[in-house]
């Protein structure tokens, strides 16, 4: 019996548990061992929600009968929960980013590596099936050698200023995504980064010290290059677009409207918006991850994306502030 804790009940910890509990209800060898948040109304609603009992994260991590965690608690809690759970044994699935300093992540890396348990981390992206298809195409050959990457990655409307603050900032809370992608799509890595980012969608987000808007070059030392250009504000929806130029052709995947139906008429074609934000663009992608960590968890398979892709995005991130900050490339 694979018995999973869930770690968080904000936003993505709802997203995970409901995703665990509709998994478990279709096979007898999966469980919910409890739901733990540090808000107990919190954990209460989402036990309540998914049939599980509310524990503490402390007595999950003891329990020779939770086998597994997923962590989906803030981003500081991330490195001292995997180590905790590595220590005690435990299969780890954990939200990005594993920290906000690539020496602690680099730190908790080794007690992974020491522990000798799977370590699992949540770019949900790589499993859009739009995504995950392009990606299988490139590795077809059906474009030939890649040349030039485009992500395009767009909110709808910029989150609190309160969550800016702790965010680390755009390019390690939000572009971290698409430099995950960027990784996963060129097939090498980037040893250069440039970077640009101003403060134009809101006025309070600068004053925290951030950008709300911003674009990233990055180049591999083969010479291919990747461009990512991302936004708070989208009017128009959450738009996450990706195009793969390569020697023989381009590969493209566009946005998920909210149908496919088209209207024509004399003032030309118009089209129903595109799907409003990650919780629907990204629903069948977080049901492919978890399965994806249960079987990691069960010994099928080795973890893809780990903690050396948390690392080397971090990484990336890290590199694309200080170059937004200089106005200078960054070497890598």
């Amino acid at each position: 019996m694979l018995s999973i804790a869930v770690i968080g009940a904000g936003r993505i910890g709802q997203i995970h548990a409901s995703n665990l509990a509709a998994r478990a209800s279709e096979r007898g060898d999966l469980k919910i061992f409890g739901i733990a948040d540090a808000v107990d109304a919190a954990a209460t609603a989402l036990a309540a929600r998914v049939g599980a009992p509310v524990v503490t994260a402390e007595a999950a991590l003891a329990s020779p009968d939770c086998n597994a965690v997923l962590i989906a608690s803030p981003t500081d809690t991330h490195a001292d929960l995997i180590e905790q759970a590595a220590r005690a044994g435990k299969a780890i699935f954990c939200e990005k980013p594993v920290d906000l300093s690539a020496e602690r992540i680099r730190a908790v890396m080794g007690v992974v590596k020491d522990s000798g348990v799977p370590l699992f981390i949540g770019f949900n992206r790589r499993f859009d099936p739009n995504f995950a298809s392009l990606k299988a195409r490139i590795d077809d050959g059906q474009v030939g050698d890649v040349e030039l990457v485009t992500i395009l990655s767009r909110d709808p409307t910029p989150p609190p200023v309160s969550y800016i603050e702790r965010s680390g900032g755009l390019f390690r809370d939000m572009m971290i995504h698409d430099f995950d992608m960027a990784r996963f799509l060129l097939g090498e890595e980037p040893v250069e980064v440039h970077a640009v980012g101003s403060s134009l969608v809101d006025p309070a987000i600068g004053a925290a010290g951030d950008v709300d808007t911003a674009a990233v070059l990055l180049r591999t030392a083969s010479g291919k290059i990747a461009q990512i250009s991302n936004s708070r504000r989208a009017t128009y929806g959450y738009d996450q677009r990706v195009e793969v130029h390569g020697a023989k052709g381009l590969l493209r995947a566009g946005n998920i409207h909210e149908t496919s139906v088209e209207l024509a008429t004399g003032g030309g074609f118009t089209a129903d918006p595109v799907q409003p934000f990650f919780l629907e663009r990204y629903a069948a992608a977080y049901r492919l991850e978890l399965d994806a960590f249960l079987a990691c968890a069960r010994g099928e398979k080795a973890p893809s994306p780990d903690g050396e892709d948390g690392l080397k995005a971090q990484l990336l991130a890290d590199a694309a502030t200080a170059a937004a900050q200089s106005g200078q490339p960054v070497r890598l």
